[in-house]
């Protein structure tokens, strides 16, 4: 399981490397760009950008008899990423 957290910034340059470089300087340790859809500014030679992020850090183990004992003990605010049979 890990935590599900995500943060937006919005920023803006002359051009996509630049648009790359200011996400990338946003990016909170142990987040992962997951989206960074791109505008035009009509009249403007300036793009638009808002970058999410996703936590992608703090990844636990945990064990349980079944399903339900799994789901038990995932608290609000992570996710169960994938089961797998002990046996």
């Amino acid at each position: 399981m890990r935590p599900v957290e995500v943060q937006t910034f919005d920023v803006e340059s002359a051009d996509l490397a630049g648009v790359q470089n200011q996400l990338e300087a946003l990016r909170p340790e142990g987040f992962d760009l997951i989206s960074a859809p791109v505008r035009m500014i009509k009249g403007a030679p300036v793009l638009e950008a808002t970058g999410t992020f996703a936590r992608r850090d703090g990844i636990r183990e945990i064990e349980g008899d079944d399903m339900d004992a799994l789901l038990a003990q995932v608290p609000d605010g992570w996710q169960l990423l994938s089961v797998r049979s002990a046996g």
